[in-house]
């Protein structure tokens, strides 16, 4: 039987997630349990946008309290997946034209654990972060996509975790929800239709989307894991969109999930 497993972007959004039970926590969840169980998970989270490319390595990796300004509550989730430093360097073998460095100080930071809190709840597959190297093209990111596609035979789940709409300058922190700004639902419809196309050329070149992509995406760290799991994908492949929404105003939290 084929270990082939799907890709999947998640817009992971407000950190808030990780504790909160509402409509995107809940598909989460409906998706994990869908899901085959990995072997063992590589995340490309937003959250890790630095300078080169690396790994982490280690076999305990810490829960990362990337953020600031939120409730105690938050700062005291753990989630004590293990590490998997023989998939770190089957990656790094992958890569082995680019090159990745072996990490033992990073850990799993909040684009990661806030959505495999829910969709892996128990904490029992191993995983690995790969970080997004700042310094490069979109179209190096597809390509570290392509690079992966052997991982998804050999049963390891890549996801990527950012968001398609990602403006915090016009977020609503409000307790309200505020209806979507209408460049936020264009665009997000837009890439939609694109991923249906399998039109991934004006998917890398965002740029030239014209000014509802650049309202979305006015950073790239966000929109960036897409393209890894658009590259790592192929084509005709089943496409679905098992989490919808916008948050915020000006936040989507679409999911994107290619493959069976």
């Amino acid at each position: 039987m084929s270990t082939r497993m799907p890709v999947i972007f998640f817009g992971h959004g407000n950190p808030m997630n990780a504790i909160s039970k509402n409509d995107y926590t809940a598909a989460w969840s409906a998706l994990g349990r869908k899901l085959s169980k990995p072997k063992a998970i590589l995340s490309i989270s937003a959250h890790w946008y630095v300078h080169g490319v690396s790994l982490t390595s280690m076999a305990d990796p810490r829960t990362i309290h990337d953020f600031g300004g939120f409730p105690e509550e938050l700062y005291q989730v753990k989630y004590p997946a293990p590490g998997d430093p023989k998939l770190a360097r089957r990656v790094q073998r992958i890569l082995s034209s680019i090159p990745a460095s072996l990490d033992t100080a990073w850990g799993l930071d909040h684009g990661t654990w806030s959505v495999l809190s829910h969709v892996f709840p128990k904490a029992d597959v191993p995983g690995v972060q790969l970080s997004i190297d700042e310094c490069q093209p979109a179209s190096f990111h597809y390509e570290m996509g392509r690079k992966l596609a052997p991982l998804r035979d050999e049963g390891v789940l890549v996801i990527g975790s950012g968001n398609l709409v990602h403006n915090l300058h016009a977020y609503s922190w409000g307790g309200h929800r505020p209806t979507p700004y209408d460049w936020a639902v264009r665009f997000e419809e837009m890439v939609r239709k694109l991923i249906l196309a399998g039109d991934h050329r004006h998917l890398i070149d965002y740029e030239s989307l014209g000014p509802d992509a650049l309202l979305s995406i006015p950073t790239p760290d966000h929109y960036l894991p897409l393209l890894y799991v658009l590259g790592i994908s192929e084509k005709g492949e089943h496409v679905e969109f098992p989490v919808e929404g916008i948050d915020g105003g000006s936040v989507s939290m679409l999911a994107v999930k290619i493959g069976d």
